[in-house]
């Protein structure tokens, strides 16, 4: 259980704002602006919410039926997969953790033989939907098919495992000589500063998704451990957008679009902090 307060949030933009003013970043003005923001945003002392980490097979069984709908995340990691996958001669294709099969449909779209496995029901009903010549199984990340498979993808799923020793090995089980295996994950930047899935629950609470900060030094030593050589890394910047102001609404409202409180400093402290980290692995 986690208390999300909107300024323990709100605040720590302002303080990453202005660490980058302190190294040169914004003059005199801005940091007496956030200053003077920071003293305001005290004074009006919101309340929180008390938020439940709950497990990822129930937070995305919850999230299924809405997953697919827009994200900046799908515009980075769907166009590095089919780079490499359009780039190999057609094969086998696992998707590890394939959720509603999107990644599963460019692996086809490329001429491969499609495995999907996940861990929730309610996602693998959505990708059999999407993709009814694929093979698709419950299972986990730890517990893959038993192969030989020329290509393993894994997409906006590592974040939600506490170890990636396991899984790296696992993927190096399943490959043949040669095999690629393509990663794509939500920055470590990104989940330090709270960038977690939010569910509702079944009875209306508030929820996220476990989720596990991994360093890019986390990927490299699973991957060397599990005897996979990296071809490739990408750290992906969204581009920039304006954030318009809001204010914090109640409970009800959850999850709050918080940058809004401090539209200046979101913006100052999201300045050019990759997005995501992409990976391309050889066997």
């Amino acid at each position: 259980m986690a208390y999300e307060h909107p300024l323990a949030y709100v605040l720590g933009l302002e303080g990453l704002a202005l660490l980058r003013s302190f190294r040169g970043e914004h003059d005199h003005a801005f940091v007496a602006e956030r200053l003077a923001e920071i003293r305001r945003l005290l004074a009006e002392s919101p309340d929180g919410v008390e938020v439940a980490h709950v497990d990822p097979v129930e937070g995305y069984d919850l999230w299924a039926p809405t997953y697919d709908a827009p994200n900046p995340a799908f515009d980075f990691d769907e166009p590095f997969v089919r780079e490499v996958a359009c780039r190999l001669s057609p094969g086998v294709a696992l998707d590890a953790a394939c959720g509603t099969g999107r990644v599963a449909a460019v692996l086809a779209e490329c001429g491969h033989r499609v495995v999907g496995v996940d861990s929730s029901p309610g996602m693998l009903e959505q990708a059999r939907k999407r993709l009814p010549d694929g093979e698709f199984h419950v299972g986990s990340l730890t517990a893959l098919p038993s192969g030989p498979v020329d290509l393993v993808t894994c997409s906006l799923a590592l974040t939600h495992v506490p170890d990636l020793g396991p899984v790296f090995a696992e993927f190096a089980r399943v490959l043949r000589p040669g095999g690629r295996v393509v990663i794509a994950d939500v920055h470590p930047e990104q989940v330090a500063r709270g960038h977690v899935p939010a569910v509702r629950r079944a009875d209306g609470a508030p929820g996220r998704v476990r989720s596990h900060c991994h360093r890019t030094g986390d990927y490299l030593r699973a991957a060397f451990a599990a005897g996979l050589e990296p071809v490739r890394c990408e750290e992906p910047v969204a581009p920039a957008r304006e954030i318009p102001a809001a204010e914090p609404g109640p409970w009800e409202t959850w999850p709050w679009s918080l940058a809004g409180l401090a539209p200046a400093a979101a913006q100052a402290a999201g300045a050019d902090v990759p997005s995501m980290i992409l990976w391309e692995f050889r066997n």
